[in-house]
């Protein structure tokens, strides 16, 4: 079979014309997937203030900027809390990270938040975000865990549950850390897939301390079709500057924002 030069001049062009779209597709593709997520870091307390709060801001921002997976936003003030948290403002975010929020915070709208994150967003609680909204048990049942007290800092053996999850991943087992260990209530182990623990009791204040109990420290779940991350750990700065921590919590914000897989079933017993 022979092709007049016409015809083989329009194949040509439409194979150029293909490859051009391809390779247009490919690259918004590709840019699409690169595009970071954006999460609203909030800061706002009504209780106790950490002094290391400056160090968690930091720390997420470069993390943010350094994987280019997420860049940060940030709600300091009751007023930008009324402002950058309602409903409509909140559609402008993937998450939202609790750094160390203590009391009842001033959200405009806290059952539309919970709506928010269990609509499909991204919710990574560090530290004394179990120490917020003691008196709206809603947001309790969605982190799944209230802080109840803690000793004195103290050195623990934190156990690895899950070696694969992105959050805990490469952390030896048992993980020593020295750090303000809460002590939580109204946690139920069957609600959530468990990331670390301890086997021993880590208020020096309690006459069982050091005695085996089970005490959770982070875990993953499922709130709706939002993805919960908490960590317990995070009071000191030196441990949110340590690079294990910065991958265990990059880890969970990737995880929480559906960048990376893992699991948030709970463990069969």
């Amino acid at each position: 079979m022979t092709f007049s030069p016409t015809r083989l001049l329009r194949a040509t062009c439409l194979l150029v014309v293909v490859a051009v779209t391809v390779g247009f597709v490919s690259a918004i593709t590709t840019a699409t997937a690169r595009k970071p997520k954006k999460l609203l870091v909030v800061t706002v307390t009504k209780g106790f203030r950490h002094q290391s709060l400056p160090t968690a801001e930091k720390v997420l921002q470069a993390l943010g900027e350094q994987s280019r997976d997420f860049s940060v936003d940030y709600v300091r003030t009751d007023e930008e809390m009324r402002t950058k948290m309602t409903p409509a403002a909140l559609k402008e975010y993937d998450g939202v990270v609790f750094a160390s929020t203590t009391g009842d915070l001033p959200l405009p709208d806290r059952e539309g938040f919970l709506d928010w994150i269990r609509a499909g967003h991204a919710f990574i609680g560090i530290h004394a975000a179990a120490d917020t909204f003691h008196n709206y048990p809603p947001y309790i049942e969605m982190i799944n865990g209230e802080f109840k007290t803690h000793g004195p800092q103290v050195s623990v053996d934190c156990i690895v549950e899950d070696a694969k999850h992105p959050a805990t991943k490469g952390l030896s087992s048992p993980k020593t850390v020295f750090d303000e260990i809460y002590v939580l209530k109204n946690f139920d182990r069957n609600k959530v897939h468990m990331l670390l623990s301890l086997d021993k009791n880590p208020d020096q204040k309690d006459p069982n301390y050091n005695k085996p109990e089970y005490h959770p420290i982070a875990w993953t779940r499922m709130y709706g079709k939002g993805r919960v991350f908490y960590t317990a750990l995070g009071h000191r700065e030196d441990v949110l500057e340590a690079d294990w921590y910065k991958q265990h919590l990059l880890g969970g914000i990737r995880w929480a924002l559906n960048q990376a897989k893992g699991d948030a079933k709970p463990q069969k017993r």
